[in-house]
């Protein structure tokens, strides 16, 4: 006989309008969709309507559109994992299950896109699974990181509050203070990419 464990039943309600707010992921034409921007329109003498900006989960593609108080929608049936990043090669990059290492598995640089810059070996996040199959990662909001180059700052650029390019160690672009130097290491958002705060001085 065999013996089933850990498994969690989900029942799915249906969503309508009022629950695509900001993060929600629901299926549409039979593909996953995240809810990037939601807002509330209406216009003389017609039925409300709400405008989004959505992207869909497998492909990427972001979308602008406008659905009824009528629509309706069901939610994704997603789930999401804790895994390691260990390293890239050749545009394809390498992770592994928390607790086992030798659990690897490959993600191609177009399914992670931009998030790729943000990747350091051995760091965790999040992969986002539809019907099995890792569609997404999500990286922690904030990531300190060291950086790898910096530019010398101009003399008296400072007061004005200047900025300068400087790349990390995974090789991320962002704009920084001009008091920011090589071996520092820097807060970034990774949603914005952009510069946070100092958290140490090299």
């Amino acid at each position: 006989m065999s013996v089933i464990k850990n498994v969690t039943v989900i029942n799915f309600c249906m969503l309508d309008i009022s629950d695509l707010k900001k993060g929600t992921i629901f299926l549409w034409r039979d593909d996953p969709y995240e809810v990037l921007k939601a807002s509330h329109s209406k216009m003389a003498n017609e039925e409300a309507v709400l405008q989004v900006k959505i992207k869909n989960i497998r492909t990427k593609n972001l979308i602008t559109t406008s659905f009824k108080h009528s629509d309706k929608f069901e939610e994704a049936d997603i789930s999401r994992e804790k895994v390691k990043f260990v390293y890239s090669h050749k545009g394809e990059y390498i992770f592994s299950a928390i607790d086992n290492p030798g659990a690897r598995f490959p993600l191609k640089d177009e399914e992670i896109g931009d998030k790729s810059k943000f990747l350091k070996p051995n760091s965790e996040v999040e992969v986002v699974k539809f019907e099995d199959k890792v569609i997404n990662i999500i990286l922690p909001i904030k990531l300190d990181l060291k950086v790898k180059e910096a530019p010398p700052g101009i003399r008296g650029d400072t007061a004005q509050g200047g900025k300068k390019t400087v790349i990390l160690e995974t090789g991320a672009e962002v704009q920084a203070p001009l008091f920011i130097e090589e071996g520092d290491v820097i807060r970034v958002n990774t949603e914005t990419g952009e510069y946070v705060e100092r958290i140490s001085k090299a």
